[in-house]
C-alpha cells in the first residue's frame, strides 16, 4: 500500500484522495519513508545547494550570487 506525507497537516496518509494533491508528497512504499519525507527532501536540497556552490566556485562565479 502506498503512503503520502501531507505537508500541511504533517501527517502520513494512506489514501491520496483524502487531501488536496498540492499538499502531498509521495507516494512512498512504507509509512516510515513517508514520515521521513521532509527530512529526506531537506537533505537532498542541501546536497544540491552544495553542488551548485562547488560548481560556481569551479567556474569562477560568486557561489552566493542569485542566478535567477
Amino acid at each position: 500500500m502506498p503512503y503520502w506525507f501531507n505537508v500541511d497537516t504533517r501527517q502520513v496518509e494512506e489514501d491520496e484522495n483524502t487531501s488536496r494533491k498540492e499538499h502531498l508528497m509521495g507516494p512512498y512504499e512504507t509509512r516510515q519513508d513517508a514520515e521521513q519525507a521532509l527530512d529526506k527532501a531537506a537533505s537532498r536540497t542541501e546536497a544540491w545547494d552544495e553542488e551548485d556552490r562547488r560548481r560556481a566556485e569551479e567556474d569562477g562565479r560568486d557561489p552566493d550570487e542569485d542566478r535567477w
